[in-house]
């Protein structure tokens, strides 16, 4: 019996998840297993597809619906609850439908050899799905972080207040919005990037393409770089792993 699985999200095209475990299938001869896109416009086609295709093992979750797709879901694991996103879907042997999150695992593991003892502080450029499971991850990394999004609020700082003297303090940046992916590759998120330094890692969730704006104009200031590649490929392989207890 052929095991299906398969990416929920909006104009994913371009999606890292279906080339990947495409590779992976053939790599490891898994010729009862595929893995497609689902492309839907609304978080409510969610339950056609469920319902329209057979043989679904599980999901991964992309922008837009890592939040959105929760009270569509039967239970979730307890850290996907405190993060508030899920990347992740098992079809339960009771065929329920549980949340999980991988992204947070793929940016810890990714992070961690990269930093450095005098990175202590952090900004999360982004109030997304993304953004939920990079706060997680710093948490327990014991790394304090601002959260900056566009508009001011309670929890979080706007773009203008990224003075110098916070740039000083905070030594990780960390893009979570979209800005900057193919095709749109001249976007960047709005942050004056001479204030970045040979002590600051800016690291981008973004991996299509390769070096995106944020990532070169930081690089051209000295600051260590790192793209979400690794990230994809270590929260791809727990997802995996979650599929296939």
């Amino acid at each position: 019996m052929i095991k299906r699985y398969g990416l929920i999200g909006k104009n994913i095209d371009y999606s890292f998840s279906r080339n990947y475990f495409a590779k992976k299938f053939k790599k490891n001869t898994l010729t009862n297993c595929s893995y497609e896109n689902f492309d839907i416009s609304d978080i409510n086609e969610f339950k056609t597809v469920i319902d329209k295709q057979k043989s679904l093992s599980g999901f991964n979750v992309t922008i837009p619906y890592k939040e959105e797709i929760i009270p569509l879901l039967d239970n979730l694991s307890k850290t996907a609850k405190k993060i508030g996103a899920v990347n992740t879907i098992r079809f339960t042997k009771k065929g329920k439908l549980k949340g999980y999150n991988t992204d947070w695992y793929g940016f810890y593991h990714s992070l961690q050899p990269i930093a450095k003892f005098h990175h202590k502080r952090a900004l999360i450029l982004g109030t997304g799905g993304a953004s939920k499971a990079v706060k997680f991850a710093l948490e327990k990394m014991k790394i304090k972080y601002k959260v900056v999004s566009r508009e001011k609020t309670s929890q979080t700082i706007t773009y203008d207040e990224i003075t110098a003297d916070l740039m000083q303090k905070y030594t990780i940046i960390i893009n979570t919005t979209p800005l900057g992916t193919y095709p749109n590759i001249e976007n960047k998120p709005d942050l004056d990037y001479s204030l970045f330094s040979p002590k600051h890692i800016a690291f981008d969730l973004i991996y299509n393409p390769e070096e995106t704006t944020f990532i070169k104009l930081a690089k051209e200031q000295g600051a260590v770089t790192k793209n979400g590649y690794e990230m994809l490929v270590l929260q791809a392989e727990k997802a995996w792993k979650i599929w296939n207890r």
